[in-house]
């Protein structure tokens, strides 16, 4: 009985742990958060769009700032099965009138980059 108890916390100690644990053979899943945004999308954006035109390019946004619904964020995450994390945000700037203003982040239209080169 008391050999069963101690095999039993041994176990129990040891599957807790399992991220620390590396079995062989077990298949990890990359995980995925927010919007996936890419340069496209981006490029396709223009001065004076409505908020429902760009909601239409680029998806509903992750986070609308309550104090300022003027200001969308985007944001996406990336942790890929060997751990290697990556995150890119745009953040999205609207006028009084709802129209597309300026945008600032990981990504900018490529008249823009073409500009600075």
């Amino acid at each position: 009985m008391r050999l069963a108890l101690i095999c039993l916390i041994f176990v129990s100690v040891f599957t807790a742990g399992c991220s620390w644990l590396k079995f062989p053979g077990v298949h990890k899943i990359d995980i995925q958060q927010g919007n996936i945004v890419d340069q496209e999308m981006i490029d396709k954006l223009r001065p004076g769009m409505t908020q429902s035109q760009v909601q239409f390019v680029l998806g509903t946004p992750l986070v609308v700032d309550t104090f300022n619904r003027l200001r969308w964020d985007y944001f996406y995450s990336r942790v890929t099965s060997a751990g290697v994390a990556t995150e890119e945000r745009v953040t999205i700037y609207f006028d009084a009138e709802g129209k597309l203003e300026r945008m600032t982040g990981d990504y900018l239209p490529s008249s823009a980059i073409a500009e600075e080169l």
